[in-house]
């Protein structure tokens, strides 16, 4: 019991200590959601029509309806709960780290106008995450992006693997589900660690100047 309670005012000194930075963190995760329902609903306005993709048309389409939503749940969860009670120093950058690349997807989506791939599966989001999803906003694609990011920044503990595996299983499932194209997903590798070098950077200094 002396341990747990030690373990809490551990936990809760951690998060008094970084309080500020995981404020300023989630107020630009807030603003990248918003950039993120700007150029989801302004790309469903648009006429996009669905192009040919030599690997969708060579893969049959497989129903993965419960991994594509709920293992995208899963990973959040797990993204998020991993750093909130087992490494408070790092929840600032992994929600910092994933503003950025809401963001980066943002402008991307907005420069992309095709519609969901032929023979794509119509997927049952519930009520609660369909603001996070809109027609049309495919490039580049977000449940191979996330879990990689994880992996970056997670990637030298073991928790790491978990999110490699992650990316994977989500990369191929959404091409099964042909509800990406393909460039959408191996994309994603290459934003995705473009973006996450961007924020390395960035939260370098904020850190360097938090110790100084």
């Amino acid at each position: 019991m002396d341990y747990l309670s030690f373990k809490i005012r551990e936990w809760k000194g951690e998060i008094n200590k970084h309080k500020k930075l995981i404020a300023i963190s989630i107020f630009f995760l807030l603003i990248a959601l918003v950039l993120n329902y700007i150029a989801g609903t302004y790309v469903e306005q648009k006429n996009a029509v669905a192009v040919p993709d030599i690997i969708l048309d060579n893969i049959p389409t497989i129903d993965l309806d419960l991994i594509f939503l709920w293992g995208a749940v899963f990973m959040i969860a797990v993204g998020i709960g991993y750093p909130l009670f087992f490494h408070v120093k790092k929840l600032h950058v992994v929600i910092g780290q994933a503003s950025l690349l809401i963001m980066i997807r943002s402008f991307f989506v907005t420069l992309t106008h095709l519609s969901t791939p032929v023979n794509s599966l119509v997927y049952h989001t519930p009520k609660f995450f369909s603001i996070f999803e809109f027609n049309n906003a495919l490039f580049f694609s977000g449940h191979t992006a996330f879990p990689f990011l994880g992996f970056l920044i997670f990637r030298k503990e073991k928790i790491g693997i978990f999110f490699l595996i992650t990316t994977i299983v989500m990369a191929v499932t959404v091409l099964l589900m042909h509800v990406h194209y393909s460039i959408d997903v191996f994309a994603a590798f290459f934003i995705t660690y473009g973006s996450y070098k961007i924020g390395e950077g960035i939260f370098r200094k904020v850190d360097s100047k938090q110790t100084s």
